[in-house]
């Protein structure tokens, strides 16, 4: 990361919402149900599947967690409604984590009983490390009850290699990424070769296993490495999925599904859009730079 583009990270902050939104908006749906359905049924259009996600999360009040509850179930029905090719991916978070764990509980359940009485599918986030022994009894008392739940794992973690051999007996279904939370080096691998070499260990043991997996990742190395093992498992197509970000790496997307890979989008949206837009132009300085000069260049033109 240049000097320049990490200045420019640590004073996100003091740039005005205007112009974050301004240079975000490709990685974001919009505010409002309808615009992310225009997105996704473009993203259809293209031969892409999608999640859609709400975006908030560190709920504190339940009005608010029961609100999320609300949107969440809306936007089931609505995909229902457009015969759209998405399914759903919540925060334990947004819907009371941080409050009550019986209250999330219920919360998600209602979530999940939604998505099947609609023929849908709900992925559980996997959220800062604090969260991830409640996410996951979250996930295992749901999965026992619903078939349609998933969870996503972080390969950064050393604690994940034993959670997937634990998660792949009930062939769970899964999303792999490798984490973006700031963790201690004791609970979380911190260079990349370590990272990348964690994630697709993960991914083999997973098919392996036979269990079904989202392989979430920009990386060429990573996508590189689970062309590999598909290869060597012979899988077919609807036996694994690719996932990316919404607005990133379009040409890698397309290429991914010229060589006859299922690719599914992350797709957010909500009016929590500032607090989503600086965490991803903290995760792409380059972006964030871009933006900063393109503001730069603006000002001394005038």
């Amino acid at each position: 990361m240049s000097l320049f583009n990490k200045v420019v990270v640590k004073t996100l902050p003091l740039v005005p919402k205007p112009v974050v939104r301004y240079f975000s908006k490709r990685y974001i749906a919009g505010e409002y149900l309808p615009e992310a359905v225009k997105v996704v049924q473009h993203l259809n259009g293209i031969g892409c599947m999608a999640t859609m996600d709400v975006l908030g999360e560190s709920v504190t009040e339940k009005d608010l967690a029961g609100n999320m509850l609300t949107e969440c179930q809306n936007v089931l029905t609505g995909i229902h409604n457009e015969k759209l090719d998405s399914n759903l991916s919540i925060k334990l978070t947004q819907l009371g984590l941080d409050i009550d764990y019986d209250f999330t509980l219920k919360n998600v359940r209602d979530i999940v009983e939604h998505a099947r009485s609609l023929d849908n599918f709900v992925r559980i986030d996997m959220e800062d490390s604090s969260t991830t022994d409640k996410t996951l009894s979250i996930y295992k008392t749901l999965r026992e009850e619903f078939p349609n739940v998933g969870v996503a794992v972080q390969s950064y973690l050393r604690r994940t290699e034993n959670d997937v051999k634990d998660l792949v007996k009930e062939h769970s279904n899964f999303r792999m990424c490798k984490g973006i939370y700031v963790e201690p080096e004791k609970i979380a691998f911190k260079k990349r070769e370590e990272i990348n070499a964690s994630f697709l260990r993960l991914i083999e043991i997973i098919f392996e296993a036979g269990s079904y997996v989202g392989i979430a990742t920009h990386d060429d190395d990573l996508i590189t490495g689970s062309y590999r093992l598909i290869e060597k498992y012979n899988l077919k197509p609807e036996q694994y999925e690719f996932q990316m970000l919404l607005g990133v790496r379009h040409e890698m997307r397309d290429r991914i599904l010229r060589d006859g890979h299922r690719m599914r989008i992350y797709v957010p949206f909500g009016t929590y859009w500032y607090q989503y837009s600086v965490r991803r132009l903290k995760e792409n300085p380059k972006m964030a730079g871009t933006m900063a000069k393109a503001i730069l260049f603006r000002n001394k033109g005038k």
